[in-house]
């Protein structure tokens, strides 16, 4: 058989369905994955066994009977450690943090919690998610399991490395730039980032989403369909929707798909990245889309003034701290952050309107095109001490640049591995929808998993 913490969400279902093992036996065998892991990616925060074998014990009594209580009973699962779970700290990466009991599941943790997911612990992140990387003032270092001396990725660091390593199969992350899209990029993933609001989230902000990581679109998608339910809490969510989040079967046939590769600005793209790109453009124009190259919707204007934006909301969170507690934030955050102070407030309108304009461009590039396929990241990899890929807090976002337009034009987006570098290390695809078709991009997905036939294996522990 199969190691029962490599199976997916979709299969783990039909086996308990079909009697072929138990939720219990399912966890013990994500715990003694993660024994052999966990001390050399540091993925976990909050880690509980003991609590997670009690909720996987109340499910396997229940399949026993034939009365599973949702969607997800019996699934182990991950949630990224800003998101909120009663009775658990929200550090936010942050050793500045002062750790209070959270009083409340988040709606998506809510979500999952209502629909039987064993959640066995929550997963690293970098200090207040401002960085794509597992460095963290609060958690050791978070590596990747596919090369331990390279980075994972973040600001959902803990969640791709748990994801690439096995510890089961549904990993929940959050995503403002690129924070779920970029370690599934470097993890070898499935990662959506949904429209703005599709998931209810809290605290909601602009651009701010919360979205599934997965080894598998169909695990992807079975998530959405728990995490898509409406929740109060989020002033910004959008109206219920009855989405049919199984029915992935969809073909390219007739499309119309942009193919967005070199910017003009930013981190340059690798010729490796370059190469996964127009194969797999090759592969949906095989299939029957028409691909034309498309410009890109950002510009380093764009970038500069959410830069700018981001550093006085930044740094008006970090003022508010103890000189002390200053000293602490990571240096990198706080070089970065610290300009902030001498920003005026048009450059902040400035800096915030470029979200504004992003918004525009996309709407455009949509009015030619049906989806657009475009790198994750431009950079392969980089190295796991590094707080972004040029570790540079005066360029901090040259790497996001593929990603970050689409949060704040609030289009869907998915990473998806498209292939690797000669060393096999995964690098992922970037597909991207109009507005609210967030199952467009997963049927996409799909279609793209299919043509692009079998992946290399997942990555061991070191003996």
């Amino acid at each position: 058989m199969t190691d029962l913490h490599s199976l997916s969400a979709v299969e783990l279902l039909f086996g308990y369905h079909e009697k072929q093992f138990s939720p219990s036996e399912v966890l013990e065998d994500v715990i003694a994955r993660i024994a052999r892991w966990e001390p050399h990616i540091q993925a976990l925060y909050a880690y509980d066994p003991d609590g997670a074998r009690a909720a996987a014990k109340a499910s396997t009594e229940r399949w026993a009977r034939s009365a599973p209580i949702g969607s997800l009973d019996g699934i182990p699962a991950t949630i990224k450690e800003n998101i909120a779970t009663k009775g658990v700290p929200v550090p936010l990466g942050s050793i500045t943090t002062k750790l209070t009991m959270a009083e409340a599941d988040a709606p998506p943790s809510a979500r999952m919690r209502d629909a039987g997911a064993v959640i066995f612990s929550k997963t690293t992140m970098p200090d207040y998610g401002m960085l794509s990387s597992g460095l963290s003032s609060f958690h050791p270092l978070t590596r990747n399991p596919w090369d331990l001396k390279m980075n994972p990725g973040g600001s959902s660091s803990g969640a791709g490395a748990a994801g690439a390593a096995g510890y089961g199969p549904l990993h929940l992350g959050t995503d403002i730039g690129g924070s779920v899209r970029l370690p599934a990029c470097w993890c070898g993933l499935v990662a959506l980032k949904p429209s703005l609001g599709r998931v209810p989230i809290d605290p909601p902000y602009v651009g701010r989403v919360a979205g599934p990581m997965t080894r598998t679109v169909e695990d992807a998608a079975l998530m959405m369909s728990v995490l898509s339910q409406p929740d109060p809490r989020d002033s910004m969510s959008l109206p219920p929707s009855s989405i049919h989040w199984q029915s992935l079967e969809s073909s390219p046939k007739g499309l119309k798909i942009g193919l967005m590769l070199d910017l003009g600005f930013g981190m340059p793209l690798e010729s490796e990245v370059r190469k996964v790109v127009t194969d797999a453009a090759k592969l949906f124009e095989a299939a029957g889309a028409t691909v034309v190259e498309v410009p890109t919707v950002m510009t380093h204007e764009m970038l500069h003034g959410l830069d700018a934006f981001w550093r006085t909301r930044s740094w008006d969170d970090i003022s508010k701290l103890s000189p002390a507690d200053q000293k602490k934030v990571l240096p990198y955050i706080y070089n970065w952050a610290e300009a902030g102070a001498r920003m005026s407030g048009l450059d902040v309108i400035r800096g915030f309107n470029m979200t504004l304009s992003m918004r525009a461009a996309a709407a455009k590039l949509f009015q030619n095109v049906d989806y657009v396929l475009s790198p994750v990241s431009p950079v392969v990899k980089f190295a796991a001490e590094r707080a972004s890929p040029l570790n540079d807090p005066a360029k901090p976002f040259e790497h996001i640049t593929y990603t970050v337009c689409w949060n704040m034009s609030e289009n869907p987006a998915v990473s998806i591995n498209g292939g690797y570098d000669a060393a096999g290390f995964p690098i992922g695809l970037q597909i991207i929808g109009r507005r609210f078709d967030d199952l467009g991009v997963l049927q996409m997905a799909k279609a793209f998993e299919e043509m692009r036939g079998p992946r290399r294996p997942w990555p061991q522990p070191p003996a």
